[in-house]
C-alpha cells in the first residue's frame, strides 16, 4: 500500500487534498477562500497566491511538519510513508516491510503493542514522553485511517519533547534534593538513642513518607524526670517539608526545656501553645505529653489535639484514653487539662501520629479501632510490638504520610528482678518526734535492701535533711518514700505545702538553710515539683555501684 493508493481512499476533503500531492499549483491561480500570499507566508507584494487549506496536498504538508510521521497498514503493520523529519532522526526507512524490521526504533519503545490496539479499537492511543535511540524523548499519538482494502492504517504522529522531559526530571531531581534534605533535617532532629527510664522499657519508629510525599513535622521524645518519673511525647506538625522538619524541631526542644520544670502534662501544653504561635502563626501543631509514675501506676497525660493514647493490660484488654483533649498547638485561646489512664505492672501504652491510622475514604475511628484489634495480640519486647503494628496498619516504604510510633511497657517483674525494683512508705506523723522515726525507718530499709554501708549512710543521711526540711517549712499530710531500682536508689518527701525549696548559701551564722545544700552535695542529682492535688515533692538520687561482673 503506497502513499498515493492510501490517499485516494481517503473521504472527503482529505481525499481532494491528497489527490493534488504531486500536482503543483499555478501561481497564478486564486481559489475561493485562498490566502494571500503576503498573509501566508509569500512574496510581501501578494503576487504569489496560496491554495485554500482544503487544496493543500497532504504528503506536501507531512513532508514539512517538524513533527516525525509515519503511516503502516495491514495486521503486520508495514510502512507505507515516513517523512523527512523521521528520516532526519532515525535515518531511510523501507517501505513495504513489517514495523518490527522497518521501524526497530518503535519496537524498542514497546509501540508495536500500541499499534495492534489502535487497530482492534478505531480509536487513537498516546504514549507520552519516551526516550528514543537518538537520545531525545517523544510523545506518540498513534491515530486509526481507513483503507479501502480493508486493511486498517495507522497514521504514527510523534512530537519532540525533549525539552519538557528534561525540565520535568531536573524538577524532579529539584524535589528529591529538596525531600531528602527534609528527611535528613527530620531524622538529624529526633532523637537519635532514646532515654532508657529504669521502669520502663521503650521503643519508637519513625517512617518518612513515600518518595512521591513530601516530608511532614511527626516527632517523638522520651525524657527522664528524675526521682523516677518518665515523660513520654509524641506530636505532628500539619504541614510539609523543611519548614515543617524545622518547627517540628523547636517545638520538641521547648518540650525538653519545659519537662525539666517538672510541671503538669497540661501544664507543659499551656506554654507549648505559646510558643507555638510565636514560631509561626499560620502553622499548627497536634501533641499528646505524658508522664508516668511508678509509684501511681498510672500515666498522667494532656492531649492538643492528638490521636488517643491505646494501653494494653496484661490480660491483653486495650483500653484508649478518654478527654480531655484541647484544640492543636499554635490556636491559642484555650486551657488545656490533664487527664489519667491507668497503666500498671505487665500493661503497654502506644502513642502515634495520624499516618498510622489515617486513610483516605475510611473513618479515622476505623483506624483507630484496627489498631486496638492489633495491639491487643501484640507480645514481645517494644520494637516488636512497634514493627508489629506498623505491619498491621499496612504502611510500606511508598507510604502517603509520615508514620511516627512511640511504644512503652511496664514490665511485671518477678523472681531475682523483683528484688532489684522495690519500695518503702511511711506516714510522717507528729511533731519533731517524726525526724527520728522517719530515719530509723530509712535505715532498717536500706538494710533489708543490702546497700553497702557508705550507700546507707548517704540514704539515712539524705533522709534526715528532707524530712527536717519539710517539717520545718511544709504542711501535712507529709510522707517519706524510698524507693530502690536496678540502678539507683530514690528518697522523697511529699507535704501539703506548694513552696518549692531552692539551693541557697547559708551565712555562717544562720540556723537553718542548709538542708538542700547537703542533699544536693551529696546526692547524684535533686529535684522538685508541685503535686497534682496541691503540695510538693521534694526527692534526690544515688546511683547505684555496678555490680562486679
Amino acid at each position: 500500500m503506497n502513499f498515493t493508493r492510501w490517499s485516494a481512499r481517503l473521504p472527503g476533503t482529505q481525499r481532494r487534498a491528497a489527490a493534488r500531492t504531486e500536482t503543483a499549483v499555478p501561481t497564478d491561480r486564486r481559489e475561493e477562500g485562498s490566502v494571500p500570499a503576503a498573509r501566508a507566508g509569500g512574496p510581501a507584494d501578494g503576487t504569489g497566491p496560496v491554495p485554500a487549506v482544503d487544496e493543500l496536498p497532504a504528503r506536501a504538508v507531512l513532508d514539512r511538519v517538524p513533527a516525525l510521521v509515519a503511516l503502516v497498514h495491514g495486521p503486520e503493520h508495514r510502512l507505507a510513508y515516513v517523512n523527512e523529519a523521521y528520516t532526519t532522526a532515525f535515518g531511510p526507512r523501507p517501505t513495504g516491510a513489517p514495523a518490527h524490521e522497518a521501524l526497530p526504533e518503535l519496537a524498542g519503545l514497546g509501540l508495536l503493542p500500541l499499534l495492534d490496539q489502535v487497530l482492534r479499537s478505531g480509536r487513537p492511543r498516546t504514549l507520552k514522553s519516551r526516550r528514543a535511540v537518538d537520545g531525545r524523548s517523544y510523545t506518540f499519538t498513534c491515530t486509526p485511517v481507513a483503507a479501502g482494502d480493508g486493511d486498517g492504517a495507522v497514521l504514527v504522529f510523534a512530537t519532540d519533547v525533549t525539552d519538557h522531559a528534561e525540565a520535568a526530571e531536573r524538577l524532579r531531581a529539584s524535589e528529591r534534593r529538596q525531600r531528602e534534605t527534609a528527611v535528613t533535617l527530620q531524622r538529624s532532629l529526633l532523637p537519635q538513642d532514646l532515654e532508657e527510664p529504669d521502669d520502663l522499657r521503650v521503643a519508637a519508629t519513625y517512617q518518612p513518607g513515600g518518595t512521591e510525599a513530601a516530608v511532614g513535622g511527626d516527632w517523638y521524645d522520651v525524657i527522664t524526670l528524675g526521682g523516677g518519673r518518665t515523660a513520654l511525647v509524641i506530636g505532628d506538625v500539619m504541614g510539609r517539608g523543611v519548614r515543617a522538619a524545622a518547627v517540628m524541631g523547636q517545638l520538641r526542644t521547648a518540650v525538653r526545656a519545659y519537662a525539666r520544670l517538672d510541671l503538669p502534662p497540661h501544664e507543659v501544653l499551656q506554654l507549648l501553645d505559646g510558643l507555638a504561635t510565636e514560631i509561626d502563626p499560620n502553622q499548627i501543631a497536634t501533641c499528646a505529653y505524658a508522664v508516668h509514675d511508678p509509684n501511681e501506676g498510672r500515666l498522667v497525660y494532656a492531649s492538643a489535639g492528638h490521636l488517643p493514647i491505646l494501653v494494653r493490660d496484661e490480660h491483653g484488654t486495650v483500653s484508649r484514653a478518654d478527654e480531655p483533649t484541647g484544640p492543636p498547638l499554635g490556636t491559642g485561646g484555650w486551657l488545656h487539662s490533664s487527664g489519667s489512664i491507668p497503666l500498671l505492672p505487665g500493661s503497654t501504652a502506644v502513642l502515634y501520629t495520624d499516618g498510622l491510622v489515617e486513610r483516605r475514604n475510611e473513618d479515622l475511628d476505623e483506624g483507630i479501632a484496627a489498631l486496638e484489634r492489633a495491639l491487643a495480640g501484640a507480645t514481645g519486647s517494644p520494637q516488636v510490638v512497634c514493627d508489629r503494628l506498623v505491619r498491621s496498619a499496612g504502611v510500606t516504604a511508598d507510604h502517603d504520610d509520615d508514620v511516627a510510633v512511640l511504644v512503652l511497657q511496664h514490665p511485671a517483674r518477678t523472681g531475682p528482678d523483683g528484688e532489684l525494683f522495690r519500695g518503702a512508705a511511711l506516714d510522717l506523723l507528729g511533731g519533731v518526734e517524726a525526724a527520728p522515726r522517719a530515719r530509723a525507718f530509712a535505715s532498717g530499709v536500706l538494710t533489708s535492701w543490702r546497700f553497702p554501708t557508705e550507700l546507707h549512710d548517704l540514704g539515712v543521711l539524705a533522709t534526715s535533711e528532707l524530712v527536717a526540711n519539710s517539717l520545718q517549712h511544709g504542711t501535712p499530710p507529709m510522707r517519706l518514700r524510698l524507693r530502690r531500682t536496678d540502678r539507683r536508689l530514690i528518697v522523697e518527701v511529699t507535704d501539703g505545702d506548694d513552696h518549692l525549696p531552692r539551693r541557697r548559701r547559708a551565712e555562717p551564722a544562720d540556723e537553718s538553710g542548709r538542708g538542700i545544700a547537703i542533699v544536693a552535695t551529696i546526692a547524684s542529682t535533686w529535684g522538685c515539683r508541685r503535686t497534682p492535688g496541691g503540695g510538693k515533692a521534694v526527692w534526690c538520687e544515688f546511683l547505684l555501684p555496678k555490680p562486679r561482673p
